[in-house]
């Protein structure tokens, strides 16, 4: 039988064990006071497997350390910033308090982070890795969270380049050293809880790259709120408190058929529509209950919001987006957004968002080479950066890249209850030589210049969408002949609920910008759109993008003295407000503003005191009231059953003419593209009897000359073109009429 060894012996023995330890440590210990350990937690915390033998914490500028519960005070390694405890810690719990004294005598007390097991499961990670996990962005990020009933923080990003990443920020001095994550291994994710935090912490991620040894400090991709710029660090949220008023819209909205119902976008820039006295940004609140009356007064179906993701640049827009979860901080807070939809919904405005997932800025603290590589971007510059706008790609091919976007687009779904996106650039995803010269693009595969991991991506958006938020739209801005953007992804579309008319718009504004003297020449960039326009399901736009660069104001690029700018830009209404497809209308446009959009300004609403600008407000007011009441006019824009022509070859009188169809009815549109007064023009009806005028673009109400027919016409037995019967009617100038049958 051995002898009983002494306490003195036993705290003798235990001393030089952990002297031992910590001697056999160095390297580690090395590793760990220079940022660029790859495993803190195999250092840091308890350092024994089955019994507590000594407690190592790395504290830097701090005098003192104790274990608060046991009042254990923790000794300094020699010459460092290491605290070691070894004494009385056998029914020490597995969290532990600690009381860290700084150097200028200030106490705080908190929870060794390096207590607490991995949190993010493995089924998580896997699902991430293999582009699945639609909801990544609840685990990802930043989260409040509540572990053996300790509150705090749980911080999670992906970086599998790194050999070693912080979080850093307010509370620990942007110190890298005081708070390295726990990497998740092959998964390429690093998680650290940090219990104490709470909402509103400043932070971001500090990541070291194991090939170069670089240091980069970047804002969190998931965080769903960052400083107002042009400060960059990411901001901690509580977990969402938002009582959603909304459940009406909500539950009506998965049985919406937004393909036979009227759809009347109003775009918008949030910074530049109204401000308040002082020129500063108004709050979405503030914006909520200002634009829903405005929107609500001038008859449009949805507000279209250009980016309100978060961005460093205002001269974007947007579009340079470096917060794909946070709404900006320009006008308030997450929760204040949330209102803004939720108060839109409750006055039946539906609420769109203008998504970028084809690129992205170069900002250091953004994505680009996140953790040192080009991770979320292609290391090739011919297939990783847009020339034109000095952006980067997102590497669509790479799962965690694409679980990335789409999570982003249920985000903003599910979360933030939008009823739709509006995908930009879609064009420039699509081909792999979009605005390239011939040598500076790489072909795919097959040798073809089809961006094939693009368009899997797009379909895997659409697809997850439409599926799991039924109602909601996805709408693509793409501008070529690409085809098959809003058919089926399994009968080889894309999956797009619809598709900007690019090729109308131009077509149409570039036949307005002609002197109506020269238009008879110019006739078939009306009539040439019909030949495709029921390929796809197509959304009518006069965008932001048509109002700026030089481009001039809608106003302005009608021809002639004031009076037939107005009357033409009332005529171009009318025409595409009788024309088949949804419409989308840039704001100022509804009023005629003179000058092009100002990002800088609000738009002028002081012209509304003039006659002619507010006569083009009415206008449009009153077109949205007819589109939405008359069912002839959007049951279907997307099906021909809902056009026939009644006159197409008018190019001497420059005179369209054209029924809207529904299942029970039919609407006349009449329009004259000259300033010539048509009296006793002659159309083909379907059948005789009496039709009403219902709406003349040259009336008076506009501030328009009062010409042509107005009241109930008599159609008689007499064919004409084709038809059955026909009727006289008088053409005003430069204006567009609209009959139905009494």
């Amino acid at each position: 039988m051995s002898p009983k060894k002494s306490p003195n012996s036993s705290a003798k023995n235990k001393a030089q064990s952990i002297t031992a330890r910590l001697d056999d440590m160095q390297d580690d210990l090395s590793k760990v006071a220079h940022a660029s350990h790859h495993d803190p937690f195999n250092v840091l915390g308890n350092q024994a497997i089955h019994h507590k033998d000594f407690l190592l914490f790395y504290s830097p500028d701090t005098r003192e350390l104790s274990v608060t519960e046991r009042n254990i005070p923790a000794e300094r390694l020699a010459e460092s910033d290491f605290f070691v405890c070894s004494d009385d810690l056998e029914n020490l719990g597995e969290h532990y308090l600690l009381n860290r004294t700084d150097a200028s005598d200030n106490v705080t007390s908190y929870y060794d982070p390096y207590s607490f097991s991995p949190q993010i499961s493995d089924f998580d990670l896997h699902l991430f890795s293999e582009g699945r996990h639609l909801h990544i962005y609840r685990i990802l990020g930043s989260h409040e969270k509540t572990i053996d009933g300790i509150e705090g923080i749980l911080f999670a990003t992906w970086a599998p380049n790194a050999s070693r990443v912080s979080v850093i920020g307010d509370f620990n001095n942007w110190d890298g050293r005081r708070h390295p994550m726990r990497s998740r291994g092959g998964s390429g994710v690093w998680e650290l809880f940090i219990p104490g935090l709470a909402e509103g912490t400043l932070y971001k991620f500090e990541i070291s790259n194991r090939n170069s040894g670089e240091i980069l400090s970047k804002s969190d991709p998931y965080a769903q709120q960052l400083e107002l710029r042009p400060r960059t660090a990411s901001v901690t949220r509580g977990n969402s408190s938002y009582s959603w008023q909304d459940d009406a819209w909500m539950v009506s909205r998965k049985e919406n058929d937004w393909l036979h119902e009227p759809l009347s976008i109003y775009e918008c820039h949030l910074g530049s529509w109204q401000r308040d006295e002082d020129g500063e940004f108004l709050n979405y609140r503030e914006l909520a209950h200002r634009l829903v009356d405005y929107v609500c007064d001038t008859g449009f179906t949805h507000i279209e919001l250009l980016p309100i993701t978060e961005h460093p640049l205002d001269a974007s827009w947007g579009y340079q987006t470096t917060g794909y979860f946070a709404p900006t901080r320009r006008f308030g807070t997450a929760e204040d957004f949330r209102y803004f939809v939720d108060y839109c919904h409750q006055h039946n405005i539906g609420i769109l968002l203008d998504w970028v997932p084809a690129h992205f800025p170069k900002d250091a603290h953004g994505l680009a080479r996140f953790d040192g590589s080009t991770l979320y971007e292609h290391e090739d510059p011919r297939r990783g950066e847009h020339r034109d706008w000095g952006t980067l790609i997102y590497n669509y091919g790479r799962n965690e890249v694409k679980n990335f976007l789409i999570s982003s687009a249920v985000f903003w779904l599910e979360e933030c209850h939008l009823d739709g996106l509006r995908v930009d650039a879609v064009a420039s995803m699509l081909y792999l030589d979009y605005s390239r010269e011939v040598d500076d693009w790489i072909p795919n595969l097959h040798g073809g210049n089809e961006n094939i991991e693009a368009i899997e991506f797009l379909r895997e958006l659409n697809t997850v969408t439409h599926a799991d938020y039924p109602g909601t739209m996805i709408m693509a801005e793409e501008s070529t002949a690409w085809p098959q953007v809003t058919r089926p992804t399994n009968l080889g579309g894309l999956g797009f609920s619809m598709k900007w008319n690019m090729g109308w718009m131009h077509d149409t504004l570039n036949y307005f910008a002609y002197d109506p003297v020269y238009r008879h020449y110019h006739h078939n960039q009306l009539t040439f759109g019909l030949l495709y326009l029921f390929t796809e399901n197509f959304i009518l736009p006069f965008s932001h993008d048509e109002v700026v660069h030089g481009k001039g104001s809608m106003l302005y690029k009608m021809p002639g003295d004031e009076w037939q700018r107005f009357a033409n830009l009332r005529l171009l209404y009318t025409y595409m407000f009788t024309y088949p497809g949804k419409k989308l209308l840039f704001m100022g446009c509804e009023f005629a503003q003179g000058g092009e959009w100002n990002h800088d300004s609000v738009l002028d609403w002081y012209v509304l005191q003039y006659p002619y600008h507010a006569g083009v407000k009415r206008l449009v007011g009153d077109l949205n009231g007819l589109y939405k009441q008359q069912a002839a006019l959007h049951r279907y824009d997307f099906d021909p059953v809902g056009f026939e022509w009644i006159d197409c070859n008018d190019t001497d009188q420059s005179v369209l003419s054209y029924l809207r169809k529904s299942d029970n009815e039919s609407i006349i549109v009449v329009l004259n593209f000259t300033p010539v007064i048509r009296e006793n023009y002659r159309i083909g009806v379907p059948e005789a009897g009496d039709y009403e005028v219902i709406f003349n673009s040259d009336s008076s109400f506009y501030s328009g000359s009062d010409a042509g027919s107005h009241s109930i016409l008599h159609a008689e037995s007499d064919a004409w073109m084709s038809r059955p019967a026909s009727l006289s009617l008088g053409l005003p100038p430069l204006a567009g009429l609209i009959l139905k049958k009494t």
